[in-house]
């Protein structure tokens, strides 16, 4: 199937992330005006970005706190952790391990992080 840019798209594959649980993550500090209650760290890794820069796929975790955020068009599967994340004028989400959760492109969102959140996620941009 072609993509966007008429390049076809990459072949389905599996990664196997030995110890994605415990995998060490790069620092991506918050923009401190997101910040609603405590003092949340975010980290995470991309595994794969399309050549056109228009998909992404890695991991994220975010440590206990309350957050805003705009969301992109992102799946994700939570692999540790639990949040409840309010969508602006609609659901309220409570998502924990081996949730699979789908944000729409401009959801305007509040997480409030109950334990340390780790998700596996493909943002499309």
């Amino acid at each position: 199937m072609p993509s966007v840019a008429g390049d076809p798209a990459p072949a389905s594959f599996v990664v196997n992330i030995p110890g994605i649980a415990d995998a060490d993550l790069e620092p991506d500090p918050l923009d401190p005006s997101q910040i609603v209650a405590g003092e949340p760290v975010v980290t995470g890794k991309v595994l794969w970005e399309s050549p056109d820069g228009q998909q992404i796929r890695g991991i994220w975790q975010i440590t206990p706190g309350v957050v805003t955020d705009t969301e992109a068009n992102e799946l994700f599967v939570v692999v540790s952790g639990r949040a409840t994340i309010e969508v602006e004028g609609g659901s309220v989400l409570e998502v924990g391990p081996g949730d699979a959760c789908v944000l729409r492109e401009g959801d305007r969102t509040r997480w409030t992080v109950h334990e340390t959140l780790r998700k596996a996620y493909h943002i499309s941009l």
